[in-house]
């Protein structure tokens, strides 16, 4: 005998929020554990949230402001970062201009724009003259699930300046020699990396082995 009725055992796999919820959800987590592995200061507890508890917080249907975040590097107070979710709307010159106007006062030395649709060229254009500090675009499809948490996944780490010319002088290479990393690889965008900055890649798994390379972002 067929029936609507749920079996109670099953009820609390059933998620009976909004998709956009979650959606966020998973990408403001992902944001966060992008921020703390850059150096900045994330509390756990604001990682470890439950999707109950963010709707609890944040309601079904979250306001965008409320999912800014802004954050400060304790070693470098100047170094001030926002992330601003954007609407579903289309990206054009106009919201440009609206953001501009917002972070102008603010004294960033960075911003992160989550969209969830296209920019336009226009708009892209206008970003890359307006905006004087680094201005990183993530779809929110990118955000969904954190890429470097994959179990194949090796593990990158930024050489400080020091260790950068240390490197180079042991091989007595170029940094340009290295092997190189596109800026626009999705964990180099993950970690922030920037063009001329070399990178220590650990491998360690039984496919791999246990063996280090290094990669210069181009």
């Amino acid at each position: 005998m067929e029936t609507d009725v749920m079996p109670e055992c099953l009820i609390s796999f059933v998620d009976s929020g909004t998709v956009e919820s979650h959606r966020y959800f998973l990408a403001r987590r992902t944001l966060l554990e992008m921020l703390r592995d850059r150096g900045f200061p994330v509390p756990d507890d604001d990682i470890a949230i439950s999707l109950p508890a963010f709707r609890a917080r944040f309601g079904d249907n979250p306001k965008l402001e409320d999912l800014r975040i802004s954050t400060t590097m304790p070693s470098n107070p100047p170094k001030k970062l926002f992330v601003i979710f954007c609407g579903i709307e289309p990206f054009k010159l106009s919201t440009v201009r609206e953001i501009y106007s917002w972070v102008s006062k603010e004294h960033l030395t960075g911003l992160i724009l989550v969209l969830q649709s296209k920019m336009t060229s226009k708009a892209r254009e206008l970003t890359e003259e307006i905006f004087k500090f680094k201005l990183e675009i993530f779809q929110i499809t990118e955000l969904l699930v954190n890429i470097t948490k994959h179990v194949l996944r090796p593990r990158h780490v930024l050489l400080a300046a020091e260790e950068k010319e240390k490197l180079i002088a042991k091989y007595n290479v170029e940094d340009i020699q290295l092997p190189r990393m596109l800026e626009s690889d999705a964990v180099a965008r993950y970690y922030g990396f920037e063009k001329g900055q070399v990178v220590k890649v650990t491998y360690n798994g039984e496919l791999t082995g246990h063996h280090e390379t290094y990669r210069c972002i181009v």
